[in-house]
């Protein structure tokens, strides 16, 4: 098991953690379980979340990464660039170019860098069109992390996640149990491994008629992709005044995510 007596979390919605509410308001997210599950077995253990939701990659290098660097933790988890991606005409290799630089003062400070790839949006509707964007960034983000030593959570390979129940009513972002699955895959990466398994089949449910879902599919486009795409073309974020919910590295309370 890796010695870790400090983890600050960088990205964007994923890592801040919607749509996993928090007990006491906010958000809870698979990084502050993952903490949770470091914090468990390792005193002194402390913790920072410079996330918000919304962000762009090149806004999360200039506003996160400085701070990340600052606070010279021993872990940094970085994911971003999906947001990116969303965007009419993203190129995903100028996207992995700004990604890389953010990886390299990251890694300069000697700090355990994780790294996420994407999800394989093969199973969702109107965003499996991106599928090879998302291909092509995740080459670049493999290719990244084998220059910089970094450790590589393969989101793209995770069929658990492939699952609607793995995921939040707008399917952009996870579910609690989606949430969980992904603390419990890193922590495994970091053999900080837990008694419950992240690769747990889901349990055998009945599905809805070819009829049902296509509605469902097209009701959600109109509802949560369209409304996405339209705010960053404005120049506009669901994150426009959000802050990080945990921006020093502190420890964590007991009970703080129950």
């Amino acid at each position: 098991m890796q010695e870790l007596d400090s983890y600050v979390a960088v990205g964007d919605s994923f890592t801040e953690g919607l749509d996993d509410p928090a007990p006491h308001g906010g958000y809870l997210g698979w990084a502050d379980r993952l903490a949770a599950m470091i914090s468990s077995r390792q005193r002194g253990f402390r913790y920072a979340n410079l996330a918000i939701r919304g962000r762009l990659l090149q806004a999360i290098v200039e506003e996160q990464v400085p701070v990340a660097v600052a606070l010279k933790p021993s872990l940094v988890t970085f994911c971003a660039g999906g947001n990116d991606l969303l965007m009419p005409g993203a190129d995903p290799d100028a996207v992995a170019e700004v990604y890389e630089i953010a990886v390299a003062e990251l890694r300069a400070t000697g700090a355990e860098v994780v790294i996420f790839t994407g999800f394989d949006p093969r199973h969702a509707p109107v965003l499996r069109s991106l599928r090879g964007k998302v291909a092509i960034y995740n080459s670049h983000l493999w290719s990244v992390a084998e220059r910089y030593n970094c450790k590589v959570v393969d989101l793209w390979s995770m069929t658990v996640l492939h699952d609607i129940r793995a995921w939040g009513p707008d399917r952009l972002h996870l579910a609690p149990e989606g949430h969980q699955r992904v603390a419990l895959r890193v922590a495994e990466l970091l053999g900080h491994e837990q008694e419950e398994q992240w690769r747990t089949p889901w349990p055998v449910v009945a599905e809805d008629d070819w009829m049902t879902q296509r509605r469902q599919d097209l009701k959600w486009a109109r509802e949560h992709v369209v409304p996405f795409i339209t705010r960053h073309l404005r120049g506009a974020s669901l994150g426009d005044g959000v802050v990080p919910k945990r921006p020093e590295l502190l420890p964590i309370s007991s009970g703080e995510n129950n």
